[in-house]
């Protein structure tokens, strides 16, 4: 294992910028491998941002790698079936032939990580932010000081202050529409008979103004609601939530969205793709959104972003030098990610999840990947 510095005999030091999920997989990963690993937080502490969040098969094989699933499944939901509706109509329920998939808060889903981070001998800094990079190894951070390492690991979010510094070549772009993410009390009792309220139901209406509602349950006490609407509708994309614009589009929601329209920190986000000519430089790798933030209509942000930093400290463990196993490293798992932030983005652009049934075998590709055993492992639809 590629775990011990040859000239100090030591263990190999890595620095890693950013406690999101992506940097949390890859600290604790590198952790279990021997590494010597420290986590950088901005913040004066580890917490998560936003409301709910879906990880499919790949990325609840990861959790079983780095040994928090059995956390992570407590407190959290698998529906019956992924209902699409059309103007308030059923249009499709999609099971996808039994793959694994659960729904969860992502400060649910966060505490878990940093607990096992923590457990396995991760040293987290807070109130340490990295500001820039350099591809032999070293780490800068906001106080001034310069850290050096065997490896940096960018995972510093969409606007990536390790990516930037490093000058990589990146297209981004922005989508047509956005969406509100909230979690609010379920309310399963005030809902009535009109579907069955266990389910994931994605609700679209294109008459009179386009709208979405993907209901999303987390547990039997709390509900994930991702209010979709085009940037340019001032009241679809009003926050907080303008409640009568939405309850006249989804009367049967009421309960849940006046919940909703209470929220003060509620945020509008436009969709976002980032794509770069390479994820890699010397001594330097990025994970998660600072590399490849997708559209979010395949959920798989944050699997694609864990399955990387996970077997980013695969290649490490296989290669004899940090520069070689960063190569291995982008050139073996890259494609999986290139091809669902493609089909994310082109899905978002033309709304193609209104139609139902779109969770196909290439939509589903990412889903289906095994890290652990590095197969495409769960049977394809039927």
């Amino acid at each position: 294992m590629a775990n011990i510095n040859k000239t100090s005999g030591k263990a190999l030091r890595a620095q890693v910028a950013g406690a999101g999920f992506a940097g949390l997989t890859a600290a604790i990963a590198l952790r279990q491998n021997g590494w010597d690993v420290t986590l950088h937080e901005k913040d004066s502490e580890l917490r998560a941002f936003g409301a709910g969040i879906y990880l499919w098969h790949n990325g609840l094989r990861v959790l079983e790698g780095i040994e928090a699933l059995n956390d992570v499944l407590h407190g959290t939901h698998t529906p019956p079936a992924y209902e699409t509706w059309m103007q308030n109509n059923s249009v499709s329920k999609e099971t996808f032939n039994g793959l694994p998939w659960r729904i969860m808060t992502r400060a649910h889903l966060h505490n878990a990580l940093v607990k096992r981070a923590l457990e396995v001998g991760v040293n987290v800094r807070t109130n340490s932010e990295a500001v820039s990079a350099e591809a032999d190894g070293r780490l800068t951070l906001q106080s001034g000081e310069v850290l050096e390492a065997d490896l940096i690991v960018g995972a510093d979010g969409v606007g990536s202050k390790v990516r930037d510094s490093l000058g990589f070549k990146q297209d981004r772009w922005v989508s047509t529409d956005g969406i509100i993410r909230l979690i609010v009390p379920r309310h399963k009792d005030k809902l009535g008979d009109e579907a069955n309220w266990d389910n994931t139901i994605d609700m679209w209406n294109f008459e009179p103004r386009v709208q979405r509602i993907l209901y999303s349950p987390c547990n039997k006490d709390e509900l994930y609601l991702g209010l979709m609407a085009p940037a340019a509708d001032p009241r679809g994309s009003k926050v907080p939530l303008d409640l009568e614009v939405w309850v006249e589009m989804f009367p049967f929601l009421e309960p849940c969205l006046t919940d909703a329209a209470k929220l003060q920190q509620a945020r509008y986000d436009k969709y976002a793709t980032t794509k770069l000519d390479s994820w890699v430089r010397g001594k330097v790798a990025l994970v998660g959104d600072s590399a490849h933030a997708m559209c979010p209509a395949l959920a798989q942000g944050a699997g694609c972003a864990m399955v990387n930093a996970f077997s980013l400290a695969q290649d490490l463990a296989e290669n004899s030098s940090v520069e070689d196993a960063l190569a291995s490293w982008e050139k073996r798992i890259r494609p999986i990610t290139d091809h669902t932030q493609y089909l994310s983005g082109e899905y978002a652009a033309n709304r193609s999840l209104s139609k139902g049934n779109m969770f196909t075998n290439e939509a589903l590709q990412a889903a289906r990947y095994d890290p652990i055993k590095r197969v495409y492992s769960w049977p394809q639809n039927q």
